[in-house]
């Protein structure tokens, strides 16, 4: 298991914030693949792209080791933590009526 510092090192190698979803972790990977991949570097810079998509290729396994290994809670206050807004909305359009 990595510890902190190697996972703050891989987001942050990736650009990502302190919290990010797992789209956006895709999202990132991807932009910065397509940037870096061997293929697209020009000969010169080959080594450089290479070692680049080795690095991201490890970072990007590790968060997605760590949100694998997460453990989610299901907890009703967890979730409404999560889906505030959504819980508001629903309150909102199923129980306006409750106080009257």
């Amino acid at each position: 298991m990595a510890n902190s510092d190697q996972i703050d090192e891989a987001r942050r190698l990736l650009g990502l914030g302190e919290a990010a979803t797992l789209k956006q972790v895709k999202a990132a990977y991807k932009m910065l693949a397509n940037r870096y991949h061997p293929d697209r570097c020009k000969e010169i810079d080959r080594a450089k792209c290479e070692e680049m998509m080795k690095r991201m290729n490890e970072a990007y396994e590790l968060i997605m080791k760590y949100f694998t290994d997460y453990s989610y809670s299901f907890g009703e206050e967890d979730v409404r933590r999560t889906y505030s807004h959504d819980e508001y909305l629903r309150k909102y359009h199923y129980g306006w009526f409750d106080g009257i």
